[in-house]
């Protein structure tokens, strides 16, 4: 996977006056060792104990000369709460709190931490200084829970950081029967996120110019034959769709400009087909498969959707239509729902955007409804170019970023799971299951007018994403709840 930021935290031992920075020092010590055991990679500890205020520079001097992007302030003992807060501030980058239990009833008689008392009062010193920071719902750890809680925020510092050094490229306008596509991009840069819109004219004639660069098409080909094998009934066809892909990494590699990292949103349908003469699917599946999202019908909140769960999950995502129900007789007899019932049981459907490593006996096809609308049923020519098949068994993470109409960020977090059952259908298609899905769907995703599309990565990292939106300052946070708590506006007597 590329296109991701490598995060590279400090752990930061802070040390009230009036408690020996030595107490601090030691546990620390003992937090880095068991990092060390448990082969958590790019954790180093800062050799400056914040004390007081000329400590706090001495700390952000060492983090700046060391490229650390993302910090853990450590309380051994009560830690100054003034100092502490004015190093995160001053760094500016992703950070988090964790404070150090009592080891056993010896420390009590003099090596007492007192780091209730500290969070405490950090707590309150980073609402005077109105900053985002990660507090873990227990954070106060031995050095065990340390390394849990440091984990995790690892990848919420990579979505945050991501999400600040990110472009979105569009191409094209959205399509005027998926309205729901188009949001206000304002919340894009409130962010931090750059958008550069472009139109479909851009990346046609770009497209174009590659046409000169056969050596790269020519590798470009001979990886698409490896990926696809004997599952290619189209071989004509890959030249085309290697100098597109060809085209987009050139895209990516020469635009980005400030930016570290990208995505795509691009238009795909109807005059797409009859002007690249094939569908742009597969290619969207490779990159995104890669680490560069390519969200379809020009969807730059599912784009940026996406790539949070990416960098989440450190595994290829995909965009979906929450899309149709399912039939009973599809249904294998003992099929174990995943908590699911069955009205909470969808198809999640696009036309051919899902990594090949995400799917089951997948292969190159073409689209069935484009191939109608286009072709009139025909021999499939502009309309070819899906990667098509079952997404794999897994769990699933099913989440959604979204301005609505007023310019107001929304999301959705649902965790879930992608079942063994053959859809006996097109595209890229799985049979999801997320519990509570039935009631979520009414009370969420239609009352407060979420999109036709879902992003979903293919791990349960609802929590990361959770806090990752919280730092990132979106509060409108939607998950299932369970039954007997009602949703706002749900009806009591319809249960």
């Amino acid at each position: 996977m590329i296109n991701q930021p490598v995060v590279k935290l400090a752990v930061v031992g802070v040390s009230r006056d009036c408690f020996p920075a030595a107490l601090t020092q030691k546990r620390l010590a003992a937090v880095m060792a068991e990092l060390k055991k448990a082969r958590v990679a790019n954790v180093v500890d800062c050799p400056v104990t914040i004390e007081n205020e000329n400590d706090t520079m001495k700390a952000l001097d060492w983090a700046r000369t060391e490229g650390v992007n993302a910090v853990c302030m450590f309380l051994g003992n009560f830690g100054p709460e003034g100092p502490t807060t004015l190093f995160v501030e001053k760094f500016g980058g992703p950070a988090m709190v964790l404070a150090a239990r009592e080891e056993n009833k010896g420390v009590l008689a003099s090596d007492r931490g007192d780091a209730l008392c500290g969070v405490l009062n950090f707590s309150y010193n980073v609402g005077l200084r109105r900053l985002k920071v990660y507090i873990p719902e227990y954070p106060n750890v031995d050095p065990k829970g340390a390394v849990a809680e440091i984990r995790d925020f690892i990848k919420i510092a990579r979505t945050v950081i991501g999400i600040k050094n990110l472009k979105v490229f569009g191409f094209g306008p959205r399509p005027y029967d998926f309205l729901a596509c188009n949001a206000p991009i304002q919340p894009l840069f409130d962010l931090g996120v750059n958008v550069q819109e472009n139109s479909e004219l851009d990346l046609f004639e770009h497209f174009h110019k590659m046409a000169s660069r056969k050596a790269e098409i020519d590798a470009i080909v001979a990886d698409m034959k490896k990926e696809l094998g004997s599952r290619c009934p189209y071989p004509d066809l890959l030249p085309q769709l290697a100098q597109f892909e060809l085209a987009l990494m050139d895209w990516y590699e020469n635009q980005r400009g400030a930016a570290q990292y990208a995505v795509f949103a691009d238009k795909c349908w109807p005059a797409f087909q009859t002007s690249f003469h094939f569908v742009p699917c597969y290619v969207n599946s490779r990159l995104t498969g890669r680490g560069i999202p390519v969200a379809c019908e020009v969807d730059m909140y599912g784009a940026v959707s996406e790539y949070m769960l990416e960098c989440a999950t450190e595994l290829p995502a995909t965009l979906l239509d929450i899309n149709n129900s399912v039939p009973d007789d599809i249904l294998p007899k003992g099929l174990k729902l995943a908590g699911a019932e069955k009205r909470d049981l969808y198809m999640g459907f696009h036309c051919g955007n899902t990594c090949s490593k995400c799917l089951k006996n997948c292969g190159m096809k073409y689209q069935l409804i484009m191939n109608r609308g286009l072709e009139g049923g025909g021999k499939p020519v502009i309309s070819r170019g899906t990667m098509e098949g079952q997404i794999k068994p897994s769990d699933t993470t099913m989440f959604r970023l979204q301005s609505n109409s007023d310019g107001h960020l929304v999301s959705y977090i649902a965790h879930g799971a992608f079942l063994d059952v053959n859809p006996h259908s097109f595209g890229s298609i799985g049979v999801a299951a997320i519990p509570g899905f039935a009631r979520f769907y009414r009370h969420v995703l239609v009352q407060k007018r979420f999109p036709h599309h879902g992003a979903f990565g293919f791990q349960k990292v609802g929590k990361v994403m959770f806090e990752a939106l919280k730092m990132l300052g979106v509060d409108d946070i939607n998950t299932p709840l369970p039954a007997g708590q009602l949703y706002p506006g749900e009806n009591p007597f319809a249960l």
